[in-house]
């Protein structure tokens, strides 16, 4: 197996590659992001920063490497770092709305196939949580695992896991303790060689513990919680993304706990993520039913006869709402910018016809 295959280079990239310039470039994966400097391993390993031109030319934050891209980068002396000139195209990725007010999109991993989202006992498990995190996965392409760490901490673990299951009927739930290394053999499934997972999770929730029994070995320093701090918010001391080669040669991301939830999505999302909904919405007798006591409501009459959570309709009522909010954000966003090139165009006509006069 080559140096790129190892890392998850599939003929997906390969045929991406071909479609551009690439003469003097090697091709690697980004493995660390650390405040603009990227960590690649391929062709070439070293550290690597995006050139000046490919700075100036990214539509926004999303265009720049995250951990997980493959990345054709120039590179000149042997101490030297690579300079990054294109990055490929996603084949699948998780991202977030980022944080503020301002609309753009942060992409949190790359190129992954399957996402463990991990929560924890007793205090952690939140299923509207699960939901959101669900809602941006399944928009990015990636198949979900939601991981029930800390096992060890609660009376029935198993109950907890039912219960989830119920919630979230269209997704693996997978009870563990990687504290005692219990219930890790069920998660083979998912680790096959140059297979990209990525962890993500609340703080506290035991992620780097499970990237060290992943590992076999302590790579990722962890830090005791405790109890206040695991009923509140935990702590967590992963402080930067990577990715690292597990023994079996599956690859895995860890992330920083993400505190901040705001979906990078649609309604079509949003739909995709709460399916048995939409599914029960189609026997609705409206098409444009807001299922909230229409007459020939569907969902009402699932929500009545108890087939439905009222607890999950009422955050999928959340979450498209939040999900509309963002798309007229974005037609905000959309009108603005093309009011601004307007000026500027206005500006540029005027200073032509005032230089043309006074010649």
């Amino acid at each position: 197996m080559s140096s790129r295959e190892r890392l998850g280079w599939t003929p997906f990239f390969d045929a991406h590659a071909r479609s551009i310039d690439a003469r003097g470039l090697r091709f690697a994966r980004v493995v660390e992001e650390q405040r603009g400097l990227y960590r690649i391993d391929g062709d070439v390993d070293r550290w690597a920063e995006v050139s000046g031109r490919f700075r100036h030319e990214a539509a926004g934050a999303a265009a720049f490497p995250a951990v997980g891209d493959w990345i054709a980068a120039r590179v000149q002396g042997s101490g030297s770092r690579a300079i990054i000139e294109h990055v490929l195209e996603r084949r699948t990725m998780i991202s977030r709305a980022a944080a503020g007010r301002a609309r753009d999109e942060q992409i949190i991993a790359a190129n992954v196939d399957t996402i463990f989202i991990v929560t924890a006992l007793p205090y952690d498990v939140n299923a509207r949580r699960l939901e959101r995190y669900l809602t941006m996965i399944w928009d990015g392409g990636a198949a979900p695992v939601v991981l029930v760490n800390k096992a060890d901490l609660s009376d029935d673990p198993e109950a907890a896991g039912a219960a989830l299951r119920r919630r979230l009927p269209l997704v693996d739930v997978v009870v563990v303790s990687a504290l005692h290394a219990r219930g890790l053999d069920a998660l083979a499934a998912y680790l096959r060689p140059a297979a990209t997972i990525a962890l993500v999770g609340s703080s506290g929730a035991g992620k780097s513990t499970l990237v060290n029994r992943l590992l076999g070995r302590d790579a990722l320093k962890t830090v005791e919680v405790s109890a206040v701090d695991e009923k509140n918010r935990g702590r967590h001391t992963t402080t930067a993304r990577q990715l690292v080669v597990l023994p079996g040669g599956a690859l895995l991301v860890d992330t920083p706990g993400m505190r901040e939830l705001q979906p990078w999505s649609d309604a079509g999302a949003v739909d995709a993520a709460f399916d048995d909904i939409a599914a029960i919405a189609s026997g609705c007798r409206f098409g444009d039913c807001a299922h909230d006591g229409e007459p020939g409501c569907a969902v009402g009459a699932a929500l009545a006869s108890g087939r439905l959570d009222p607890d999950r309709l009422e955050n999928y009522r959340r979450l498209a709402r939040e999900a509309a909010f963002e798309a007229r954000k974005g037609d905000k966003a959309a009108a603005a910018e093309l009011k601004r090139k307007w000026k500027q165009l206005h500006r540029a006509h005027k200073a032509m016809y005032r230089d043309r006069d006074r010649g």
